[in-house]
């Protein structure tokens, strides 16, 4: 019975690698990752990409391998340095993922995608926080009418 199942499912996750190979912006939506088609496009011309020395926990291989990427857009000035693995390719990647942030914040300000994301989760965890508060209250004042009902001399009939 799951041995037949199997070829299917492959055939499943092969197709959907080869349209999000093929289709990019269609990822997004599957997989629930951070939509990039209202950030703003890099232009490759625009950008200075620089590799340094990494710095920080590692030793000698961090310290004398230069994968630590420098990328500075040159129109608006602002410089990523992003030094997350040991791959430089990977860290080209997340830089200009950081910088395609980065510029969004500065073109769009506070309608910027990340600036509304942050404070929806910041109005999150205070209603949140609000609703742990109301709740320990309800259980304190349930516990003070319990001890209350429980003393001699409290019976009503």
């Amino acid at each position: 019975m799951f041995a037949r199942r199997t070829p299917k499912i492959r055939f499943v996750f092969h197709l959907f690698k080869e349209m999000s190979r093929l289709f990019p912006f269609i990822t997004s939506i599957y997989t629930g990752k951070k939509d990039l088609i209202d950030l703003p496009v890099l232009n490759e011309d625009e950008l200075e990409e620089q590799f340094v020395r990494g710095s920080g926990p590692g030793g000698q291989a961090t310290n004398k391998t230069s994968n630590c990427v420098v990328l500075k857009h040159i129109p608006t000035g602002i410089v990523v340095k992003c030094h997350q693995t040991r791959s430089v390719e990977i860290n080209r990647k997340r830089a200009r993922g950081i910088m395609r942030e980065k510029l969004d914040v500065a073109y769009k300000g506070e309608l910027s995608e990340v600036l509304v994301k942050k404070k929806e989760s910041v109005l999150r965890k205070q209603e949140k926080k609000k609703k742990a508060h109301e709740n320990l209250e309800r259980k304190r004042l349930f516990k003070e009418a319990q001890v209350a009902d429980s003393k001699p001399g409290n019976d009503t009939v």
